[in-house]
């Protein structure tokens, strides 16, 4: 996702502004969430040195100290000048940073600023944003303040490259430079999870008109009606891949896209990215690190079209982005959409395996807490999932606060993903969230689930 602003006309659909007395507490939602951020931002690049930062470990990606400093940047035109109505500190660097002017595979060729400066630029850029914070008023007339959104948007925003250069951390070569713990093992019950869940047909809410700090895309809430489905318990894990592997389904071409099968064939692709054969096991490089496959993982790193492949190969199909939704929220006792698969608050540790508190997704089954009423597990962190669908706008979509955020990639060449992955934090997560991808992409924290008429 890029994120280059061109202010649109319009605010978001109808949130409710906040009375004064909320505004206190908002405020300290922001500051949390942008001081969470900032947190990992530092983790992801001290942790390499400044050849590192500079280096292009992918052609698909953009050195480090780009991001760095593109997310100072996006600060400071989002909250610096766009809420405060300061003059530009560094007006020269802006196109350097503009994600549209300039593609990833060119820009190590830029006159970047170095890491030092880069630090020192992102650092006073962020002091500057904290006092505009403290002195900002959340509530009242304009759509970028109500409910503390920018602060909110540009937290995310801060986040989304956070993931970003995980992946990028993924890429690159040489010894491992990240820990962090495994994740807890699946429950007692989940070796006894029926393999699907009907959901029930009818309508239900999709989208949101309400949560503060959503995007232009989830906007705004309206009425979907899905005939009956059934939908994984769980997502696809790498044992269940394998059974698509050992099939011989990167051999027969009656189970891909055309698309896809080219890219098959181009690449002689034979496995998810990462994934290598050693004698009678299938091995997998991940943050430095040589493992065996865990078969009871969710599958990582697969495009949509090895998504759809095993799915057809399977006899079902990947549900499609109102299916997933209403699988996720829809609770049928109510008839309300819920926030999040579990209910209406927070994620927590006990939830969902989100904000990169490991580096890897838990075994297919974990989280029953963080279940939807039906039963559907693991609908939120872990892996990003895989729909059917279009990156499409929803009816009433109005780009807010700028076109390039999600209106300009609207179309068929873009699949939408849902529910985040172990990359992703929870300020960037909850059951409207919707991200998109190329369908050839396998470098992010990609997976799926499937599901079948009924």
């Amino acid at each position: 996702m890029t994120d280059s602003p061109t202010p649109a006309a319009s605010g978001p659909h109808s949130t409710a502004a906040p009375d004064e007395a909320d505004t206190e507490a908002l405020r300290q939602r922001a500051l949390a969430a942008l001081l969470t951020a900032r947190e990992r931002t530092t983790l992801l690049t001290d942790s390499v040195d400044d050849h590192e930062l500079t280096a292009q470990h992918s052609p698909l990606m953009s050195p480090l100290v780009w991001d760095l400093a593109h997310i100072g940047n996006q600060e400071e035109l989002w909250l610096l000048r766009g809420v405060a109505g300061r003059e530009a500190m560094r007006p020269e660097i802006d196109g350097l940073y503009d994600a549209f002017e300039h593609p990833r595979a060119s820009r190590p060729s830029l006159p970047l600023l170095a890491p030092a400066e880069a630090r020192t630029y992102a650092a006073e850029v962020r002091g500057r944003a904290l006092d505009v914070l403290d002195g900002t008023a959340l509530h009242g007339d304009r759509p970028l303040v109500r409910a503390g959104f920018a602060f909110g948007m540009i937290a995310q925003h801060e986040q989304q490259h956070d993931e970003t250069m995980l992946i990028t951390h993924q890429l690159r070569s040489g010894p491992a430079v990240l820990t962090a713990p495994v994740p807890p093992p699946a429950p007692a019950d989940a070796a006894g999870l029926p393999a699907e869940v009907l959901v029930p047909g009818g309508p239900f809410t999709m989208g949101t008109s309400t949560e503060p700090w959503a995007l232009d895309n989830e906007r705004p809430a309206h009425v979907r009606d899905v005939p009956d489905f059934f939908i994984d318990t769980t997502p696809v894990t790498c044992g269940a891949y394998q059974g698509f592997i050992e099939d011989g389904g990167y051999t027969e071409r009656r189970w891909w896209a055309p698309e896809g099968w080219a890219m098959v064939r181009e690449h002689e692709l034979t496995a998810p990215l990462f994934w290598h054969r050693d004698a009678s096991q299938w091995l997998r490089r991940r943050f430095g690190v040589t493992e065996t496959v865990p078969e009871t993982e969710p599958v990582l790193h697969v495009s949509w079209y090895e998504a759809d492949a095993y799915a057809r190969w399977a006899g079902r199909r990947l549900p499609s982005e109102a299916e997933w939704e209403k699988a996720a929220r829809h609770d049928p006792a109510s008839g309300r959409s819920l926030r999040h698969p579990w209910g209406d608050e927070d994620p927590t540790p006990e939830r969902a395996n989100l904000g990169q508190r490991h580096l890897r997704p838990a075994p297919a089954g974990a989280y029953a807490a963080g279940k939807s009423p039906l039963g559907v597990r693991q609908l939120i962190g872990d892996v990003w999932e895989w729909t059917s669908s279009d990156f499409l706008p929803y009816p009433g979509f109005a780009a807010f606060p700028y076109r390039e955020y999600s209106e300009v990639f609207f179309g068929p060449a873009h699949k939408v993903l849902r529910g985040g992955s172990f990359a992703v934090d929870p300020v960037v997560c909850r059951g409207t969230f919707r991200n998109w991808d190329l369908p050839v992409r396998r470098q992010i924290f990609s997976g799926f689930r499937t599901a079948r008429d009924l």
